[in-house]
């Protein structure tokens, strides 16, 4: 069985990033590695909020972006995915916004997904918070995704 990946709105956008400072272009080329050439190893998912993220973004390949992960299959939402958030925002664990950060991760552990794939190091793939996320989702009875980036999926 394939380890399942929750993918993240950061992962579609970088994957078609066109800022050219050095740390955006490695960036975009770890993100296109490990879709290209490693992707295909995992069962990947997303949800319908990564897909209002792009589409309300104002990335300029928005279209192309939102191309890459529309066939993936949507996480459903589920009730308890709004206790989860609400959580997460009271445990300080996320910024206090109900559509953000907080419920890709509400879905990424009710869905039990073995990572969460994002290149948002401030609030979710942050080694320095997943300590305190790991023990609000053990609180909740909750699965506990690995928070990587795509530099970390591809190894070696």
């Amino acid at each position: 069985m394939k380890p399942k990946v929750y993918v993240e709105t950061t992962i579609p956008s970088f994957y078609y990033e066109i800022r050219t400072t050095p740390d955006m272009v490695a960036r975009k080329e770890w993100t296109r590695q490990w879709w290209d050439n490693k992707g295909n190893g995992y069962s990947l998912m997303t949800s319908a909020a990564t897909l209002d993220e792009l589409n309300n973004g104002n990335h300029p390949n928005k279209e192309a972006a939102i191309r890459l992960i529309s066939s993936l299959p949507l996480a459903p939402f589920e009730s308890a995915v709004i206790q989860i958030v609400e959580a997460y925002i009271w445990h300080k664990v996320m910024p206090n916004d109900p559509t953000g950060d907080a419920l890709h991760l509400a879905l990424a552990s009710c869905h039990k997904c073995d990572f969460l794939l994002t290149w948002n190091c401030n609030h979710l793939a942050n080694a320095n918070k997943f300590g305190h996320i790991r023990r609000v989702n053990v609180m909740l009875g909750l699965f506990v995704p690995m928070l990587v980036t795509p530099l970390e999926l591809l190894g070696g």
